[in-house]
């Protein structure tokens, strides 16, 4: 018998949400596989205000990943490949990252299938999931999610990855 999953919210991120995840990531090991060390505060509000403009123009974006009682966990969504490398040029990524201490509990893979849900219902057809080769948690989660691959590629950095696709 399996668990069921755990009760999460998912929100546009507020201007207050660049505090939360500064702290929530602010952690190497949460950190590992995104250049290695935590961000500064001003790439988070800068990343925030980001999605707020995805919301808006797109439907989705990455959304804060909130616990039942409302806890900033870190974040989960879907945005457009904001770079011009990788096979994921031109398509609608998912992506996600979360506080060490909620890791293994279920979360992310929930707020996951949520977003697909939201992103079918704005019409995407097909999103990515670009991973770490190393990253064998979210390699997890993408299986998880019936996403096929990997493609492999290397990042500008040099760092074996992997692409995962999946036709919604």
């Amino acid at each position: 018998m399996t668990n069921p999953p755990p009760a999460i919210g998912l929100r546009v991120p507020t201007e207050e949400d660049a505090y939360a995840w500064h702290r929530v990531f602010d952690d190497p090991e949460v950190m590992e596989f995104l250049g290695g060390r935590p961000a500064e505060r001003s790439v988070y509000e800068e990343m925030t205000a980001r999605q707020r403009r995805h919301d808006a123009e797109h439907g989705f974006c990455f959304w804060t990943l909130t616990d039942a009682r409302g806890e900033v966990l870190g974040f989960t969504g879907a945005q457009p490949w904001p770079h011009d490398w990788s096979p994921a040029v031109g398509r609608i990524e998912i992506g996600w990252r979360l506080t060490r201490s909620a890791w293994g509990r279920g979360y992310v893979t929930a707020a996951a299938r949520e977003t697909l849900e939201r992103v079918r219902a704005a019409g995407v057809e097909e999103v990515v999931a670009l991973v770490d080769a190393a990253n064998h948690r979210s390699s997890a989660v993408a299986r998880r999610l019936g996403m096929g691959g990997p493609e492999e590629f290397r990042t500008p950095s040099g760092r074996a990855a992997h692409c995962y696709r999946l036709k919604l």
